[in-house]
């Protein structure tokens, strides 16, 4: 029995251009132009979930996704951080800043720390590797991150390797607990 999660990334909004920890703003209007441009272009998918932020529904909404919302596929709670911009939580605080980008365990801000984001993320991958078929699901980059770190098996300080530009996918294959992954393709592109 085999297992195909596609996650795609959400357009961008202006979170990402402004560097700030999401505080669930929306689409920007470039996102908006680029999701519905490639509308339609996605693989057929037995189950179609989605992060619970504002971004992820509406791009999935934009997709033409109809979808179920997801708690286990939000993204990283980031605490006291979420809505600052990185420059201003550097300013602030520029050692837990460099914390936070070197231990995977750290959660001065508050929040989640990015070992507790893949243990998440993989208890959910764990779940669905139990049911055959397709699954697409449109999460945050974070989450993109940590299926990749859990399906490899590579320790969480890697998460910060990996780059997921917006509305690109990545899909995982398995079956018996194991992952195969298949990186960054583009919807709407050959």
């Amino acid at each position: 029995m085999t297992t195909r999660v596609t996650l795609i990334s959400p357009a961008a909004g202006d979170a990402q251009r402004e560097v700030r920890f999401d505080d669930d703003a929306p689409l920007s209007d470039a996102g908006l132009r680029r999701v519905r441009a490639v509308a339609g272009d996605l693989p057929a998918a037995d189950r179609t979930l989605v992060s619970p932020s504002v971004r992820c529904r509406r791009t999935a909404g934009e997709l033409g996704i109809s979808a179920e919302t997801v708690t286990e596929l939000a993204g990283c709670g980031m605490g006291d951080w979420r809505g600052r911009t990185l420059a201003e939580v550097a300013e602030a605080d520029p050692t837990a800043v460099s914390d936070w980008l070197s231990d995977p365990g750290f959660a001065g801000h508050g929040g989640e720390s990015l070992r507790e984001l893949c243990d998440r993320v993989g208890r959910w991958l764990d779940g669905v590797a139990g049911v055959s078929g397709r699954v697409l699901a449109v999460v945050e980059p974070d989450v993109v991150r940590a299926a990749a770190v859990c399906a490899l098996r590579v320790p969480p300080d890697a998460f910060w390797r990996m780059d997921v530009p917006p509305l690109t996918a990545t899909e995982l294959s398995g079956r018996d607990g194991r992952w195969n992954l298949a990186l960054g393709w583009t919807p709407g592109r050959p």
